[in-house]
């Protein structure tokens, strides 16, 4: 029973350190980390990290729940529109700000929606994305509950390597810089999810 326990234990723990292993290399440096990097030069990292871990542990639960379907859930078409307008959204408003603006009263008023920011942002961005389509596919062949510990631990640990870099890399940059460059960013993201939405109606 005791070694028929730890056979239990011992493939638990590899399928969800495989699964972690495969989910961070593919994830690192992709665009949900550079979101959280951009987020967090501008506002506080605890609720950009905690944003992105939600939005990643529900992803996570509707892939390995449901499968590869997940994806079908929405038409591809609508999800890139949101996506692309909620980034053209957020780059023109950081390419709004100006430096003689309160930081004080910014930061008031943006940190209370860090965490709704981030926690949408990630989500549209990776609604059925390569990321989530892996997972859906582990978890049909392994332990749910191993893939998705795994993946959402993955996802939760380039997250926070992302804040950190956001935090000592763009923070050291004059602010009105830091909204400049976060807000080129998101342009960009919207530019290719428009190029995406023609290339799905076309």
């Amino acid at each position: 029973m005791t070694d028929f326990s730890g056979m239990l234990a011992g493939a638990w723990l590899s399928s969800a350190g495989a699964t972690f292993l495969l989910i961070a290399l593919a994830e690192f440096g992709d665009k949900s980390q550079l979101v959280c990097m951009t987020l967090a030069a501008r506002h506080r990292p605890l609720p950009v990290i905690l944003g992105a871990v939600a939005a990643f542990a529900i992803l996570n639960l509707l892939a390995v729940l449901f499968g590869a379907a997940v994806a079908a859930w929405l038409p591809e078409w609508v999800v890139t529109a949101a996506v692309g307008l909620l980034f053209a959204v957020f780059g023109i408003s950081a390419l709004r700000y100006k430096e003689e603006e309160d930081d004080e009263d910014i930061e008031e008023k943006s940190g209370h929606n860090v965490f709704a920011t981030t926690f949408l942002l990630i989500f549209l961005a990776e609604f059925g994305d390569k990321t989530q389509i892996a997972v859906a596919g582990m978890g049909s062949t392994s332990n749910t509950l191993a893939v998705w510990t795994g993946a959402t631990l993955a996802l939760a640990t380039t997250s926070a390597l992302g804040v950190m870099a956001g935090q000592k890399l763009l923070h050291r940059l004059p602010l009105v810089w830091i909204h400049r460059v976060s807000g080129a960013f998101f342009l960009v993201l919207a530019v290719l999810a428009a190029i995406r939405l023609i290339q799905n109606i076309l």
